[in-house]
């Protein structure tokens, strides 16, 4: 990617585009343009997790299905406080605040991913074939939710995550149950699918700031073998395309002015067998995971915009590193396509938001993968509650590095102090874990930094292999008490901290460094020696020249196998 004129390009298309857009979201030729006619860059975050759990983003992944964590939370504590426990959830996990702070960071746009059971019962609990029960309370929430993205100017786009039966054999994403019907298996589930959407549509028709209706997220559905393969060699996928038509005619007998969203089969990217464009106000989504941030990674759904003469959005992408996300915003976005990230927060460290587990909840996902005894009643249900109370914002802990990577960095590739430092007559100490924000090769090098597996066909790659702290390739780790230090720290890895001093002056410089194996670092290109040993050494690197105004140390491992890193401590002479 040649990124600096794609950068210049960018920083153009952001000030054209940073102003809030006004009224309804609409489709012009294969731009999505607001009332006034001026196009809308969607810049988003989707709420995963809140109203669909999926296994993963609570250390569950083993367990897979959201109603297959909940079986094992009744096993623990009975099925009136695994109630209790999700509506705590539901009241915490996604609150107005949290739109507040995405509105602050610059998101414009947040997708909301549905769980059908939020707002009607599945078929098979319904009193009577072709009936529908409906949840006011789901249907509040998504009320109030609209309200927030109002009142902070974001559009909300509705997005059916899970459909009735489910629309894959990716179970989580759906909360699917393989030993039922599938949506496509069931003609029932099919047609609770559109008059939901119908009910979605009839109550919103007159806000014009839902962005959009999500018609069905990532069908992954091989018709040629049921159960089995997700959709990606399919040649025609008729029964998608049949349903989300039959959706869009249901919608427009009540709403004939919302953006109608489709999604492909394989995850939203087979747009193979795609009927001509059966609606005006309609965009096309795919999906980006894990593959190169590179034109031939987007060449076919640009070129299905062009002959279809329907804008596309990346609907979700994420899941990755921030170098990974600073290159796929700038690739996307130098195209003119809006993207929606995913997710806001869960428990894991590359997203905005983390949520702390707690280590009573540690001890139920031991014991529910299998790998610890199983907790008490009492220990089981303060754990949950805690970790509901944890998926509150002001609980939440914040990633500045992975909001600089998504609007910073891909306009600015220039470093940037992760922590402002200014160096006085004190000494001043600098953890080794507060190097710059900034892209590889400019606030950092290191020998991994992102995971492209879809790509090389290989296994997942870890980029931060303690998997804390930031999201970049560096390695964290962190001691017994909590404190992060940079771990695998090898030969040829680097990282930079920006220095601001009043005027130049000399100092004494020393790492605090372990390394098992011993080896040989250096900082502002002065080498010094590591001894071998288990415990923390300070490593004297002598008399360094800083400043004035800002300047910047490099610290570089020379040669190191398993270096450590725990801070650099500067004084005065």
């Amino acid at each position: 990617m040649k990124f600096g004129r794609v950068a210049l390009a960018l920083a153009a298309l952001f000030s054209s585009t940073a102003a809030q857009a006004e009224g309804w979201l609409r489709v012009e030729g294969t731009k999505i343009v607001d009332d006034s006619g001026r196009p809308v860059i969607l810049r988003g975050m989707g709420l995963g997790g809140w109203m669909l759990q999926e296994g993963y983003m609570l250390k569950l992944g083993e367990v897979g299905q959201q109603h297959r964590i909940r079986a094992k939370l009744v096993e623990l504590v009975g099925e009136e406080r695994t109630a209790e426990f999700y509506r705590a959830w539901l009241d915490n996990h996604t609150t107005e605040a949290d739109i507040a702070q995405m509105a602050a960071w610059g998101f414009n746009s947040v997708r909301l991913p549905i769980h059908f059971d939020q707002l009607t019962l599945p078929a098979d609990k319904e009193t009577k074939a072709g009936t529908d029960t409906w949840h006011e309370e789901g249907f509040q929430r998504i009320d109030k939710l609209l309200a927030w993205s109002k009142k902070h100017g974001l559009y909300l786009i509705l997005d059916l995550h899970a459909a009735p039966g489910g629309q894959g054999n990716d179970l989580a994403i759906s909360d699917r149950d393989p030993a039922k019907p599938s949506l496509w298996e069931s003609e029932e589930n099919k047609r609770k699918t559109v008059a939901l959407w119908t009910k979605l549509a009839a109550r919103y028709k007159d806000e014009p700031w839902i962005g959009g209706y999500d018609l069905i997220n990532e069908p992954n559905w091989s018709f040629a073998t049921p159960g089995k393969g997700n959709g990606c060699d399919e040649t025609e996928s008729k029964a998608v395309w049949e349903l989300q038509q039959r959706i869009t005619a249901a919608i427009r007998g009540v709403d004939a002015r919302h953006m109608i969203i489709v999604e492909g089969n394989c995850w939203g990217n087979n747009y193979k067998g795609l009927p001509p464009a059966w609606d005006a106000n309609m965009v096309l989504s795919f999906h980006k995971y894990w593959n190169r941030n590179d034109a031939a990674s987007i060449a076919d759904i640009v070129k299905l915009r062009t002959s279809y003469n329907r804008p596309v959005w990346l609907g979700e992408s994420g899941e990755n590193s921030n170098v990974w996300f600073r290159d796929a915003i700038a690739l996307v976005e130098g195209e003119g396509i809006g993207w929606n990230f995913w997710p806001l927060k869960k428990i894991g460290f590359n997203q905005p938001l983390e949520i702390a587990p707690g280590d009573g909840w540690m001890k139920i996902v031991a014991w529910a993968t299998g790998k610890g005894p199983k907790p008490g009643a009492e220990e089981a249900f303060a754990a949950m509650m805690q970790l509901a109370e944890n998926s509150r914002f002001d609980k939440n802990i914040a990633k500045p590095d992975v909001i600089d990577a998504m609007f910073r960095q891909p306009r600015d590739a220039s470093p940037k102090a992760f922590v402002e430092r200014k160096l006085g007559k004190a000494p001043t100490t600098i953890r080794a874990v507060d190097y710059d924000l900034g892209p590889a090769g400019v606030a950092y090098g290191d020998t991994v930094d992102a995971n492209y597996h879809v790509a090389t066909g290989g296994e997942r790659t870890p980029w931060n292999n303690g998997t804390t702290f930031r999201n970049d390739g560096v390695d964290i780790a962190r001691e017994a008490d909590g404190t992060p230090y940079v771990a695998d720290f090898v030969s040829g890895e680097w990282m930079r901290y920006a220095i601001e001093t009043a005027a130049s002056g000399r100092w004494n410089a020393s790492v605090r460094v372990r390394s098992a194996n011993g080896g040989r670092i250096a900082l502002a290109g002065k080498e010094a020696a590591v001894a071998p040993g288990i415990g923390w050494q300070n490593v004297a690197v002598g008399d360094l020249t800083i400043g004035g105004e800002t300047d910047a140390l490099i610290l570089r491992a020379v040669d190191c196998s398993d270096c450590q890193v725990a801070d650099i401590r500067l004084e005065p002479r």
